[in-house]
């Protein structure tokens, strides 16, 4: 099986982590976001993946320069514009994909889905296209999927207020298709799958659904990346290994002068005496003065704060940027 994988977005409500590194490339308990996305594919059948890049292609070309990731072979496809959803795929598909079904996924979204299952559902319908549901508690933030009895998809509702949703189910940003899919898509224009491809499908009753209710994340936000470290260093997803006391530590990172309480701390890290972190993520090279507290936050590559600095509040700073001792930082974003 052969999947693409769209990893081209500029990760704007990560800013200013995404100035310098693709959202996808961002680090979960030290290893990057599309690692956990590619085991996931993998365990699942995936043996080739077609990277859809955009924003900082040479960025997943130098970390994987010998084109494999956790043993799925890796290919890339550099769109020459934004393409959109749709437009990303069928560009990605071109030498890629032939007369064979195949999967595409979000690059940035974390999922447990049984995907051996959606595929085999998607087959047995004798669907052109698949696409996996999750149920969540406030759908207005994404596409709800209303089905009927068979799975099949009878409307297709992007982002609707709350209290005009027809259900709870929405898009989860999985979807198997056939390759007669890549028929409705104009090469090289800008086409969204959500708005245009989609829609066009559900009238031609060649859309189906399948709900999961399995652990599911989109990570794009500050808040969602602070939330996929938590589930994995509180057991509510499993997958986390090598924690010290709750929290995870990076290699030749220096913590034992400080408390650390259900955090990531990257590799190199520098944390003084009476430095405490909490629910925070510490990318490589951070350095902490004494005395200082990190609670709900996130810093970038090496980050220096000075002593008796307060960071708290999902403030995010950015690579390299340098904090004055003593200062309160609540709720910001800064970049360098």
């Amino acid at each position: 099986m052969k999947a693409i994988v769209l990893v081209g977005g500029e990760g704007t409500r990560m800013r200013p982590l995404t100035f310098t590194t693709p959202k996808q490339l961002l680090p979960l308990l030290g290893a990057p976001i599309f690692e956990d996305v590619v085991s996931h594919l993998g365990d699942h059948g995936v043996t080739e993946i077609m990277l859809s890049l955009g924003y900082l292609p040479n960025a997943f070309i130098e970390q994987y320069p010998n084109g494999e990731c956790r043993g799925v072979a890796l290919r890339y496809a550099v769109e020459p514009s934004p393409l959109d959803t749709a437009g990303a795929i069928a560009f990605a598909a071109q030498d890629f994909i032939a007369d064979e079904s195949f999967v595409v996924v979000n690059g940035d979204v974390l999922t447990d889905l049984d995907l051996t299952q959606l595929i085999e559902f998607h087959q047995a319908s004798g669907a052109q296209g698949t696409i996996a549901l999750h149920p969540v508690a406030d759908p207005s933030r994404f596409g709800v999927v209303p089905t009927d009895e068979d799975g099949r998809v009878i409307a297709f509702v992007e982002k609707p207020p709350a209290d005009e949703a027809p259900t709870n189910q929405i898009n989860a940003g999985t979807y198997v298709f056939e390759a007669s899919v890549l028929d409705r898509i104009p090469l090289g224009e800008r086409v969204s799958i959500e708005r245009a491809t989609f829609p066009e499908m559900v009238s031609d009753k060649v859309l189906f659904a399948k709900s999961d209710a399995s652990y599911w994340l989109d990570t794009g936000t500050p808040a969602s990346y602070l939330q996929a470290h938590a589930d994995l260093l509180s057991g509510a997803r499993q997958g986390a290994q090598g924690l010290v006391g709750g929290s995870f530590v990076g290699e030749h990172a220096e913590v034992a002068a400080a408390t650390l309480v259900s955090s990531s701390i990257g590799a190199g890290s520098l944390l003084r005496a009476g430095v405490e972190v909490r629910d925070s993520v510490l990318l490589p090279g951070v350095s902490v003065g004494e005395g200082s507290t990190i609670e709900g936050s996130i810093l970038g590559n090496n980050v220096t704060v000075g002593a008796g600095t307060s960071i708290r509040n999902l403030s995010v700073i950015g690579d390299g940027v340098e904090i004055p001792a003593g200062v309160t930082i609540d709720g910001e974003s800064i970049s360098a």
